[in-house]
């Protein structure tokens, strides 16, 4: 078990009709280490605390953005959520709050991997759509992660989107096995 405090920011408009967000969080939802905040059942509204919400990332050393691809984007929520808490003064420019943090998106799509290519439908990369969220984690002096992607996630079959949600769950458990630049607790070695 790591001794990492990692929060997840889950933002998905409608979680109930979402079968890969749902297995994902079924996965992990027992996790110690792990708060699971979900912005769109708190802020119903929009409308965002961000002193309540600094304080959740003060308090925590990785973040990770759980959230569907939409529109090559996130949805809406976790957009207001970036522009109002990671904003300067706090994460960036003379604040610092957020540096030596690190940032993980996962993501599930409704498209193919192949899909996500230069040849392919998005004539994109899956790394391409998301360069923004990684110039923001770089903006705010954390370091990326790679992310984790699930492709075609409604269409996969049942017994491969568990197999996604026990790997991000194992990852969870150790970061380190899979991200050898997370700080280690004293005394333990890389493996």
């Amino acid at each position: 078990m790591t001794d990492l405090k990692i929060l997840i920011i889950f933002a998905h408009p409608d979680p109930q009709e979402s079968i890969a967000n749902q297995a994902l969080l079924s996965e992990i939802k027992h996790l110690s280490h792990v708060t699971v905040h979900d912005l769109y059942a708190t802020y119903p509204d929009f409308f965002i605390d961000e002193e309540a919400e600094r304080a959740l990332v003060v308090a925590h050393d990785v973040i990770i953005f759980q959230h569907p691809l939409y529109m090559y984007s996130c949805p809406a929520l976790l957009k207001e959520w970036l522009d109002r808490v990671l904003s300067k003064g706090f994460a960036h420019g003379e604040g610092k709050a957020t540096e030596g943090k690190y940032w993980r998106s996962v993501i599930t799509t409704g498209g193919a991997a192949e899909a996500y290519s230069p040849d392919g439908y998005n004539r994109c990369s899956i790394d391409d759509i998301l360069k923004p969220f990684e110039l923001c984690a770089d903006l705010c002096r954390m370091q990326w992660l790679s992310p984790l992607v699930l492709h075609w996630a409604r269409r996969i079959p049942a017994a491969e989107r568990q197999q996604h949600a026990t790997c991000y769950r194992q990852w969870l458990v150790n970061p380190h096995q899979h991200a050898p630049q997370l700080p280690l607790a004293a005394g333990v070695k890389h493996g």
